[in-house]
């Protein structure tokens, strides 16, 4: 049984379904990232985690202990869960350290406990040196560490996270996501992360779960839902990545029309209807020079654009019948704007999706 499960969760706004028919189960030390775009219901899953909202329907369990179901919700306050939200929320007129024991004045711990914990916590978070500061005087990545440990220093069961790095800049995003994965490593919290940043949930989670539209697309670990999606949506959003589609031939072939047929080495083929067909975009070798004899999985297109990226370069590619390809290439694979090109799709890396 999961440490905490979600069955059947779903939650309307009068007759808008906004999370649907959620049910997920998620181990006791697991980091979970709720992936995917705006407005897919990765937010307000977490709210009903943290018993902010109520359920329409199914129910939500810790430990085999229900906290929420229609009608019988647990007041946040009674679950023993921290939650960080997309702005730090830290007390201006506080130091650090008053910040992160805040927590535990207000449980009534012992005075000796209370600075045990920040001790320890102080020192996982690296922020002992800063700990007579106020937040004023703190940096943005510097705040959100003591937002996370003031959510870890009173030792809750789930940690919850909602975007918490979305104020930060580029460089300090990147820092922290490996910062959050370290604390993650050191306490094993159960925790659930929201995010809709792909490097953030493969840089953090042990498990992604894919969303849209209020529903899950997939969950699996971030291997397997970057190298084996299993809809089109999931290998859009997870790395990006080109679409084809076309008609299977009933063995491991697909027809995209105007003599494109691409033998796909993975994924599902639809019976009927189209089979759409994912190569990501740096799979696509692309090359000046028109190869001799016929190719598999091989056709010409003209450069619509080319951009120098410095490690790469990035090509938009259409094709005998209008598609255009993205692909990414080294920087010595140099073709002009309006050039045509040679692009073959390793079979090894089309994935045939059916849905």
């Amino acid at each position: 049984m999961s440490f905490l499960e979600l069955a059947g969760l779903t939650k309307r706004y009068g007759s808008l379904p906004v999370v649907k028919d959620i049910t997920l189960g998620i181990d006791k030390g697991q980091l979970v990232c709720l992936l995917g775009p705006s407005g897919c219901g990765k937010t307000t899953t977490l709210r009903l985690v943290a018993g902010f909202l109520e359920p329409s329907e199914g129910e939500i369990r810790v430990g085999g202990r229900r906290i929420s179901a229609p009608g019988g919700t647990e007041a946040p306050e009674r679950r023993n869960m921290s939650m960080i939200f997309q702005s730090y929320a830290l007390w201006p007129h506080m130091t650090v350290f008053e910040n992160i024991v805040y927590g535990l004045r207000l449980r009534n711990l012992p005075r000796d406990e209370i600075q045990r914990r920040a001790d320890t916590i102080l020192a996982a978070t690296r922020l002992s040196e800063l700990a007579l500061r106020y937040p004023g005087a703190l940096s943005g990545g510097q705040q959100q560490r003591v937002s996370l440990a003031r959510a870890l220093v009173i030792e809750p069961e789930i940690l919850l996270l909602d975007e918490p790095l979305s104020n930060l800049d580029a460089n300090l995003r990147e820092e922290m996501r490996f910062e959050i994965r370290r604390l993650h490593d050191k306490f094993r919290y159960t925790t659930v992360y929201v995010t809709h940043d792909q490097a953030e949930a493969m840089t953090t989670a042990n498990l992604i779960v894919v969303m849209n539209q209020g529903a899950i697309e997939q969950a699996g670990s971030p291997e397997e839902i970057y190298e084996r999606p299993r809809t089109e949506f999931v290998a859009r959003f997870i790395g990006g990545t080109n679409i084809l589609k076309g008609r299977w031939d009933g063995r491991d072939t697909v027809d995209c029309g105007h003599g494109l047929a691409l033998r796909c080495g993975s994924g599902e083929f639809a019976g009927q209807g189209d089979t759409a067909v994912s190569i990501r975009h740096h799979d696509i070798r692309l090359v000046t020079a028109a190869p001799t004899g016929a190719q598999p999985n091989c056709t010409s297109g003209t450069v619509a654009r080319q951009v120098y990226l410095g490690p790469h370069r990035d090509y938009l590619v259409t094709l005998a019948g209008g598609e255009t390809l993205r692909a990414v290439t080294p920087v010595n694979v140099a073709a002009a704007e309006g050039q045509t090109v040679w692009l073959h799709f390793p079979p090894e890396r089309c994935r045939a999706l059916a849905r």
